[in-house]
Parts: structure tokens; C-alpha cells; sequence
């Protein structure tokens, strides 16, 4: 099971003064990231937003990668399309794949304005971008005469949508997506505010086969659909009717358990028993998260790394976030407390069928069963702030010793190997307001 980083937040070349560097910067960390067990990273977008120092989420010119000189610079926040392609080329040599985050719905920074017959009114929809690819007037927008009434997602902050119904449109995003993969070397998509138009969109862009050095290539996909369980599960069936090909979700609602984990006091721990989750629901269709650069204002406070080493034992595909692996130092390299020991369990042991223990308001215990190689794991989660705490239960694994190999808390005293009796019982403790995973050990 692979891990992903989001390697940025939000304006992280202007806070750590590596304005237009971001990519070599990244390429610098290549060989750190995929030491520590990152298989793939999920880049900001790679276009000229409607500033030159814009993070890349208002798109204006989708084929300037930092190479034309408009909107107050050449390069962009991150770099230039040189700069991009060694830097994929580094992540490659590292064994890193690589992810671009696609803002294909909202537009800025527009040239004109122009008033929109369809309701008369004025809008800034003029686009001439000095790529000179995708050109756009007031028709590549909602309202237009190919959708006067926009019935799919979302207004975004009163940025002009595209509207991917005309011809013009459709095929520039096929072409951006195309040069992504293709000509660039990415390995995915992530879409972003996928709410703001049709899941057709992006099943399209997924089932298409593109091609990569002379062989047909199909990219990981995955969508921001920002909201409940429900309502995500909808969205991704209505992707999979129109493609064949595997697409994931972010998952909103366990983030905001997680989040209550750490921060909620007495926070019943069986809620993360229960549904409510993408990954209870859809583990193959989950991508597991603790932050990103949109949290901004509800951020996780205390105790993250209980958060991270949930996602990292359990089911989905977990992600980690730049700003707490690194300027919050939660990696912790070279000790068995931070998110380099989980990572590393989680390549050596996590595998194979999710089977909880035992669940109680303060103790949850979690077995995985191993799984072509892996060989399983027991991951104890404890909520109590004041002691180790712990409980006997009935694993697969009959008189058989288990070593400590990852764990944190209020307390990182070494925790004690534990052994199974010949039913597989033993009793697994881990640290107060702390986790331990236990892995098997076969001599």
C-alpha cells in the first residue's frame, strides 16, 4: 500500500522565501521523501494563475508553466516548465510518482470585460492568454449558448466557470490533461472543487487512454468533493458510470472525526467504528487525510500524529501533509515516535483484511491480517490522558511474540513486547493520549 504527500500549503514559497524555486526545492527533497517511504506527491497547480504570485488556484493561462512573461512575471509561484520536468524526472529516479492538481472549473484574471447576451450582463470573460493556446470570450462560460443555466455544481467565489459543454472548452481541457500526462510525466490527477461541475468531466479525463512512451498509460484520479459521506459516495458512483477505471475521494468526514479525536476531550472512540466514512464504506475508493492547505482555520491542535497513525494503519490510501511532516516536525526521523515510524510500519506491516479488536470510549484496537509479505500488525489507539492503558484480545496469531515498532503519547517510555497465548490472546497497552503498533515477530 503506497503513501502520498501533499508537498506544498498554502503559499509556501513566499513564506519559506523560495518564491519561483518551489520545484528545485522539491527536487532537493526527492531523495529524503523517497528514503522516508513516499510513493508519490501531490504537486499545486502548474499554470499562471491571475497573478504571477498566485498558489495557482484562479487559472488563467492553462499552457504557461512559468515561461511567459504576464501577470506581473515569467515564472510562477513554483517555478517554470523546465524546472517542473527535472523536477518529475527527480521523483522518477527517486521512485516517486507524482500528481497535478487540476483546477479546470473556475477562472481568472481575464483581459476584458465583455457584456454576456444571454443575460446582459457584464462580465471579466475575455481571455488572451500569451501561450496563445485556449483563447476564451464570454461563450466558454456560464451562462452560454450550450448551457444558458448552470446545472451542474457550484459558483465559486464569483469567478467565471467554465463550461464544459462547448466544444472549445472540452477539448482544451483534454489537451491540458493530455500535456499533464503525457508530454510532462505526471502519474494522476487531483481534481479540485469537484462540485463545480459535472462528475462526466472527470470521468471523461480518466477513461481516456493516454499515451506514455509508446505504451497506453492509465493515471490515479482523484476528486475534492468537499462534503458528507453520502453525497461523496453519489459522486463517485456518478464518475464510475462513465469510466471504467478507478477513481478515488478524498475523505472528508473521517478528517473531521480525526480532528475530534484530537481535540474533542472524551471523545468517544467508538465513533470511529461506525460509518460515516468513505473508508468504511469505499476503503478502495478512499484517500485518507489529517490537513491540507485548505484548513485554514481548523486545523488539528492536539496530538496529530493520533491522526496520522489512524490513516496510516488503517485502510485507504493516506496522505500526508508538507507543512505537519515538516515544519511542524512531526517525522521525527531516526525515533519510533513521529510519522517516519509510521510510514515505515505501515510499508513493513499493514496489509490485508481491517478487523477491530476491541472498540470502548477510550480504547480502540485495530488487527490487520497481512498480506503478500506484509505480515499484519495490532494497532492500539488510547484516549486517556493520564495512563497507559490496554485490554486482552483474541488475535489470528497463536504463541506469538510481538515487538513495539512504532508509537507516541504523553508518554514515550519503550513499551513491552507482548506474547500470544495458544488461543492468540494477549493484552496490547499503548502510551496515554498515544498509539502503539505491535508487528509479529517470525524468527
Amino acid at each position: 500500500m503506497a503513501v502520498m504527500m501533499q508537498a506544498f500549503y498554502w503559499d509556501c514559497p513566499i513564506k519559506e522565501q523560495k518564491e519561483g524555486e518551489w520545484w528545485n526545492f522539491l527536487a532537493e527533497k526527492a531523495p529524503e521523501l523517497g528514503k522516508a517511504g513516499i510513493n508519490a506527491v501531490w504537486l499545486p497547480p502548474i499554470c499562471k494563475g491571475a497573478e504571477a504570485r498566485s498558489p495557482g488556484y484562479d487559472p488563467y493561462d492553462y499552457f504557461d508553466l512559468g515561461d511567459y512573461d504576464q501577470k506581473g512575471g515569467v515564472k510562477t509561484l513554483y517555478g517554470n516548465r523546465a524546472e517542473l520536468e527535472n523536477l518529475i524526472k527527480v521523483l522518477r529516479e527517486n521512485n516517486i510518482g507524482a500528481y497535478a492538481d487540476m483546477v479546470i472549473n473556475h477562472n481568472s484574471g481575464a483581459d476584458e470585460e465583455e457584456v454576456n447576451p444571454i443575460d446582459g450582463q457584464k462580465r471579466w470573460t475575455k481571455f488572451n492568454p500569451k501561450s496563445g493556446r485556449f483563447p476564451r470570450d464570454w461563450n466558454c462560460f456560464h451562462p452560454s449558448r450550450y448551457e444558458r443555466v448552470m446545472i451542474e455544481g457550484e459558483n465559486f467565489a464569483g469567478f467565471p466557470h467554465l463550461c464544459h459543454r462547448n466544444p472549445r472548452v472540452y477539448t482544451a481541457m483534454f489537451e491540458y490533461a493530455r500535456m499533464v500526462i503525457e508530454e510532462l510525466g505526471f502519474d494522476g490527477f487531483r481534481f479540485d472543487f469537484a462540485k463545480g461541475y459535472g462528475a462526466w468531466m472527470i470521468g471523461l479525463l480518466a477513461k481516456y487512454r493516454y499515451e506514455r512512451d509508446g505504451k497506453e498509460f492509465t493515471p490515479f484520479v482523484v476528486g475534492e468533493y468537499w462534503s458528507g459521506p453520502d453525497d461523496i459516495g453519489n459522486w463517485l458512483d456518478e464518475v464510475r458510470a462513465v469510466t471504467d477505471n478507478q477513481i478515488a475521494a478524498f475523505d472528508f468526514p473521517l478528517r473531521y472525526k480525526l480532528k475530534d479525536v484530537c481535540d474533542t476531550l472524551k471523545y468517544d472512540l467508538r465513533n470511529l467504528t461506525s460509518d460515516g466514512s468513505v473508508v468504511a464504506e469505499r476503503p478502495f475508493n478512499a484517500v485518507t487525510f489529517v490537513e491540507n492547505h485548505d484548513m485554514g482555520g481548523n486545523e488539528i491542535v492536539n496530538d496529530k500524529n493520533l491522526a496520522y497513525s489512524f490513516i496510516l494503519m488503517n485502510e485507504g490510501y493516506p496522505c500526508i501533509f508538507w507543512y505537519d511532516y515538516y515544519n511542524l516536525g512531526l517525522n521525527r526521523p531516526g525515533t519510533p515516535n513521529g510519522i517516519d515510524a509510521l510510514i515505515d510500519a505501515h510499508h513493513r506491516y499493514v496489509g490485508g483484511e481491517a478487523c477491530i479488536l476491541h472498540a470502548d470510549p477510550d480504547l480502540y484496537i485495530l488487527q490487520r491480517g497481512g498480506f503478500e509479505g506484509k505480515t499484519g500488525c495490532i494497532y492500539v489507539l488510547n484516549n486517556l490522558g493520564d495512563k497507559w492503558s490496554g485490554t486482552a484480545v483474541k488475535t489470528q496469531w497463536h504463541n506469538r511474540k510481538f515487538k513495539p515498532v512504532a508509537w507516541d503519547g504523553h508518554d514515550v517510555a519503550h513499551p513491552d513486547e507482548r506474547t500470544t497465548d495458544g488461543e492468540g490472546n494477549a493484552e496490547f497497552p499503548a502510551p496515554p493520549r498515544g498509539y502503539c503498533v505491535y508487528a509479529p515477530v517470525f524468527e
